[in-house]
């Protein structure tokens, strides 16, 4: 715990991560039903409030994947409290906690400059495209669960920085979501995630060895979630996952800047359809 005059700054309970996904819907960033308990899990000792005077006014998510990365979220000072030092305090807290690891974020582009003060480099843009989707079945999409973990924890670690067990055994078994994966000749060659969110569902994530294998998964998962809004959050750097996107007549909102401290890692990003989440990487 961290106190300066009559700020103080401490590790989250389970509610209060769950208050600060409350925040997140309330700013518009349109969370998981589930992801409080999904995102905890991963690192519980990496989510942090601050309190005023007995009262939450900021938090913040650094969560510690392994030793040698992490990723920033959930940065959120009330409104009314701000420009009071209290979101830098705390984000300087969450610093602290990553050390000397690969951070990484999904920010505002307007805040590139202010994060680039920190020592963050931009590495490209994430664009969400969203819209409804005619979603169609795929025999060749199973359910996640029914592959062997460590397959799918291998496959995800390709796209991913760093290994996430604990993130995906929560993330693939959440309530009001699911988890497909395709399987080729006994090898996961893809896998997807559809969640049920403040409004409509989002894709996330979105792996595939291919653009075919990518457009299996993403038709079965929005077929899933019939009527809804889907969203898909797509590295621009992955035309085939742009020009997915595009071609399911999905309309680009808004968009991120993935920035990291040090190099951006060397993931198979040409696997890479759809991201996780803006929270969490």
């Amino acid at each position: 715990m961290e106190q300066t005059d009559d700020f103080i700054v401490r590790t989250m309970s389970a509610d209060e991560v769950a208050m600060s996904v409350e925040w997140a819907a309330a700013k518009g960033w349109n969370p998981g039903w589930h992801d409080a308990r999904c995102f905890r899990a991963t690192d519980p000792d990496g989510f942090f409030v601050g309190i005023w005077h007995g009262e939450p006014v900021a938090c913040l998510c650094a969560v510690a994947y392994d030793d040698s990365f992490g990723f920033i979220g959930l940065y959120i000072v009330k409104p009314g409290f701000r420009g009071k030092g209290f979101g830098m305090r705390i984000w300087r807290h969450g610093m602290r906690y990553l050390g000397d690891r690969n951070i990484g974020l999904d920010g505002v582009v307007a805040q590139q400059a202010n994060y680039g003060k920190s020592g963050f480099q931009l590495a490209y843009r994430n664009i969400r495209h969203q819209g409804h989707v005619s979603g169609i079945g795929c025999a060749c999409a199973a359910a996640a669960a029914d592959v062997p973990f460590e397959q799918l924890l291998a496959y995800d670690r390709a796209c991913f920085p760093a290994a996430r067990e604990r993130f995906l055994r929560a993330w693939i078994s959440q309530p009001d979501a699911v988890a497909l994966a395709t399987v080729d000749a006994g090898r996961v060659v893809g896998y997807g995630v559809v969640r049920r969110c403040e409004t409509g569902c989002k894709i996330g994530p979105l792996f595939a060895d291919d653009a075919g294998v990518a457009t299996g998964l993403f038709r079965a998962l929005a077929a899933s979630m019939p009527g809804e809004v889907i969203v898909l959050d797509v590295p621009e750097t992955n035309p085939a996952a742009v020009a997915l996107a595009q071609r399911h007549g999905m309309t680009s909102a808004f968009e991120t800047a993935r920035m990291y401290t040090k190099n951006a890692p060397a993931i198979a990003i040409d696997r890479v359809f759809g991201v996780t989440s803006f929270e969490l990487g």
